[in-house]
């Protein structure tokens, strides 16, 4: 009971973390054709321009995450997000637990 319902929201937290976050990256802004103009993603990227300097840091968060927009989750990427995806399944199947009692 226990274990076997740990291991299932583990499993689908990870599952659904890493399925949902092509779309939580392109909700935001972030898609296979670049930045959308007026989006969250934009807006990020004109604030890490000023902080730069007038340009984006090559290697920095909004250059990561429009990488991942548009070519979708690396492998180390993918195991990232399935970590935190698992971990916040684990820690929701136990605040669920906790709440029950």
């Amino acid at each position: 009971c226990c274990v076997s319902g740990t291991i299932a929201a583990v499993a689908g937290g990870a599952v659904g973390a890493v399925a949902l976050a092509p779309v939580a990256l392109g909700a935001v802004g972030f898609t296979s054709a670049g930045i959308a103009a007026g989006s969250y993603a934009a807006s990020m990227m004109s604030a890490a321009a000023v902080a730069n300097g007038g340009g984006v840091l090559a290697g920095g968060m909004v250059a990561v995450l429009q990488s991942a927009g548009a070519a979708g989750l690396s492998g180390a990427a993918t195991a990232a997000v399935g970590g935190v995806g698992a971990a916040a399944g684990a820690g929701l199947k136990l605040l669920a637990g906790v709440i029950r009692k």
